[in-house]
This record gives C-alpha cells, sequence and structure tokens, in this order.
C-alpha cells in the first residue's frame, strides 16, 4: 500500500531519467530506421541464482508498476536532453508524447522463482519497450536481493518476529525500497519512517546508547525512558553491564517490563543470562530482543536461545552479501514488419560461455507432486500443456498501458510465505547447493 492508497498527498517525480543513455540512442536509431514500431517481447529473468541461494523472491513488482506509469518527458527533462545534444528534434518530439501503451505480464510480487524463470515479460513496440529496461531492472534486482535474503532470515527466525533497521547502512532511498523488500520477504516491522509512511508498514523504534550516555546514570536514562514511553518499552541494557543494567530495568519499570534488548557480545550466552535473571527478577513475560549485525546464519545459531525478537540491519538492506539478483532485459520476440498482427519471430543472442538466452516469448508454469509440492520449475513457448494449464504463474500487471494489478503490501507478503511453503523442504536449508527446482525447458 502507498500512500495514494492511503488517501494521502504525494508528489511522484518521473521515472524517465531512470535510464541509460543508450536505451536513447537505440531509440533515436530504430525511429529513424523504421523499425521502432516493429511489435516486440522483452522478458527478465536470471541465468543463475546468486552463490549459495536456492529460490529467488520477486520483489519490487509494485514499484515498478509505479516506475513504468510515473514514466514521462516533461519540458525539464526534454530541455536537458536538448542541451547535452543526446537527442535530435524528431525523437523528442516523439518523447514528449511518450507513454507506455503496451501490456507487461508477471510473477506476482512474493512469488519465487529460478533460474530461467521469465519473471516479467514486456509487449508493446520496440520503441516502448526499450525505454523501461534500465528502471525496471534497478528496481527488480535491488528490491529481490533484499527480499531473497529476507527470506532466509524469516526461514531462519521461525516463529519469532523480525524487525528491519538498516536505514543507515544504506542509500536514504534505497533504505525505503529495503524496507519495503523485506517486509515481502517475511520482515514484521521496520524503523524506517519513510517506508512506514509510503508503504504502510508498522514502524517500530525505542532508544539507542546515546540517550543512555546523555544521563547521568543508567537508572536515569531508564527512568526518563519509561516515564516518557511507559513500561511496556524496550530497555537498551549493553551499555555498561548488561547484569546490573538487566537488575536497574525491572527496578525502575517494574515485573512488566516490555523488553530488553542486547545489542552486543556473545548473544546466545547473554541470552541465556538475560533470561534467568529476568525470571528470577519475576519479569518471565519480559521479552528479549538482539541484533548486532546480524545476517540469516547468525539468527540460525541463536534458534535455541531464549530470543523473543531480532533486529537485523545491514545484512538485510544489502542483500546479506548479494545485493542484486543479476537480472537482464532481453529481447526475445519480434515482428519483422510494422503491420498489425504480423508473427513474432523468436530471437535470441549466441554466444560462447554462459550468456545464451532462450528465444521466444514464454509462459512458465510449476509442475507439483500429488501433495502439493512443488517439483519442477517449466518453461515453454509453444502450448501449455494440459496438466500445467492451472499452475501458469505470470499474471497481466499492465493491460494496453493501464495498471490492472495493483495490491496491498501485505498480499504480497503473504503470497511469499504461501509460495515458500509449497517448496521442498530443502528449501528452508541455509546448506549451500543447487536450486531447490530444476528449470526444464519444453
Amino acid at each position: 500500500m502507498n500512500t495514494a492508497d492511503l488517501g494521502l498527498p504525494v508528489a511522484v517525480p518521473s521515472t524517465a531519467l531512470f535510464t541509460d543513455q543508450y536505451e536513447l540512442t537505440m531509440l533515436q536509431a530504430a525511429l529513424r530506421s523504421g523499425t521502432g514500431d516493429r511489435r516486440s517481447v522483452f522478458e527478465v529473468f536470471t541465468r543463475r541464482l546468486p552463490e549459495g541461494r536456492r529460490y529467488g523472491v520477486v520483489g519490487g513488482t509494485g514499484r515498478v508498476l509505479d516506475a513504468v506509469e510515473n514514466f514521462r518527458f516533461d519540458e525539464t527533462i526534454l530541455g536537458f536532453l536538448r542541451e547535452r545534444g543526446i537527442l535530435d528534434e524528431p525523437t523528442l518530439e516523439w518523447l514528449a508524447d511518450y507513454r507506455f501503451r503496451g501490456d507487461i505480464w508477471g510473477y506476482p510480487e512474493g512469488e519465487v522463482y529460478f533460474p530461467g524463470s521469465p519473471v516479467m515479460r514486456v509487449e508493446g513496440t520496440f520503441a516502448e519497450a526499450v525505454l523501461l529496461e534500465t528502471v525496471i531492472l534497478s528496481i527488480l534486482n535491488h528490491d529481490s536481493a533484499v527480499a531473497a535474503a529476507a527470506s532466509r532470515m524469516s526461514v531462519a527466525a521461525g516463529d519469532r518476529p523480525l524487525m528491519e533497521m538498516g536505514a543507515r547502512r544504506t542509500h536514504e532511498l534505497s533504505a525505503v525500497a529495503a524496507s519495503r523488500a523485506a517486509y515481502v520477504g517475511g520482515f514484521h516491522t521496520t524503523s524506517d519512517l519513510a517506508a512506514g509512511f509510503r508503504y504502510n508498514i508498522p514502524t517500530v523504534g525505542t532508544s539507542a546508547h546515546a540517550f543512555t550516555l546523555l544521563h547521568d546514570t543508567e537508572r536515569d536514562a531508564f527512568t526518563a525512558q519509561v516515564e516518557t514511553l511507559g513500561s511496556g518499552t524496550t530497555l537498551l541494557v549493553d551499555t555498561f553491564d548488561v547484569t546490573e543494567a538487566v537488575r536497574t530495568a525491572v527496578e525502575v519499570a517494574g515485573p512488566g517490563l516490555g523488553a530488553v534488548r542486547i545489542d552486543s557480545g556473545d548473544l546466545l550466552l547473554i541470552a541465556h543470562r538475560v533470561r534467568h535473571q529476568l525470571d528470577e527478577l519475576g519479569a518471565g513475560k519480559t521479552r528479549i530482543v538482539v541484533t548486532s549485525d546480524l545476517d540469516e546464519y547468525a539468527i540460525a545459531s541463536l534458534a535455541a536461545a531464549p530470543v523473543d525478537a531480532y533486529g537485523v540491519g545491514t545484512q538485510v538492506v544489502t542483500g546479506s552479501g548479494h545485493p542484486t539478483c543479476s537480472m537482464v532485459y532481453k529481447l526475445v520476440a519480434r515482428a519483422d514488419g510494422e503491420e498489425p498482427g504480423t508473427p513474432l519471430r523468436p530471437v535470441a543472442k549466441k554466444s560462447m560461455g554462459a550468456k545464451t538466452s532462450h528465444g521466444g516469448r514464454k509462459w512458465a508454469a510449476r509442475r507439483v507432486d500429488e501433495d502439493g509440492v512443488a517439483v519442477a520449475e517449466v518453461i515453454g513457448t509453444g502450448p501449455v500443456p494440459a496438466e500445467l494449464a492451472d499452475r501458469q504463474l505470470l499474471v497481466p500487471l499492465v493491460s494496453a498501458g493501464k495498471v490492472v494489478a495493483r495490491e496491498p503490501l501485505d498480499a504480497a507478503r503473504d503470497r511469499h510465505i504461501a509460495a515458500r511453503d509449497r517448496l521442498p523442504l530443502s528449501a528452508t536449508q541455509l546448506s549451500r547447493g543447487e536450486p531447490v527446482l530444476p528449470t526444464e525447458y519444453v
């Protein structure tokens, strides 16, 4: 959900310059040669998953729809292009009226994907579709990387809540997108108020070490926080001595203290000690929250610890070591002429090594076994086999230039959890291995 869904005013800038210059030079040459109006099909896919990943997560679809809708060349942008001498006047005049009027199909946000999966398919004239390459890839590559990392952390955390708190570890605008993608991947809250405002994600936040150090004593800091926020607040207990801080926290807030946060040290050992101490002090319902540069492996190592929630920063907003999914945007089919109804011809790059592509406008479906567990990602260009007809993955996102698939962010989050649950059990293991589903071309 964005601010428009909430009935709030929001200024939406043009996304037209979120592109590489070569998109525009190709546009100009295609218009001049008369091939710009040829019906074309571009597909977004990745040839491989990042090292150690066994499934991917589609993130950012909703942001792509917003970006396509706001891909407009106003006078200021046209003036910039004219001043730089990037384009000639006929091309600038063509851009002045630019609107994407084609169709976009794609895996719905939150769905899982595998090597070769046609995550998004863009259909229109070459001229209108080629311009969208960079903005689509920049969104999908970033958001899908974060969503995949978040999903792995969500698996490791089990039923324990995850808080995204990485805004200070990345670009301010990337932080908002990362919060959104982390929520799709299974996180529960964010500390980033811009993400909460824009996407209606639940927000959290209490205090940092600076607040404790501001006061003359730790007791003074805890007292000020409890008097302001109530006994249900979370007190940070590792500024000085953890044992003394926990004792002081319960004395100040009482046995109804909401939670204590541990941000350093041997989290497994300290969590056990703090849990024992809280219970002895009569604060048996006080929760323990841990932070401290966690990733999915650190979270998994705390599975047996008496931890109630995790706060994750750097690792989730940077994709936990994989900040991109290496998705590409390739022309896979095009008409031989400009006349409406001209048949599409498959096209594909032929090269040595790993950068080969499969031509043709593709469909995708997921084969399942008798228990409903996925066993293969099936991709084809011909008729869809009858047994896969109701298992197709691509859905319409834009029809004749109009967005047709907006949905609340919770729908994408719920979809991801459901899709992940239908994968083989090995998908939830953090061990390295091949993609959990094979890709079959038919």
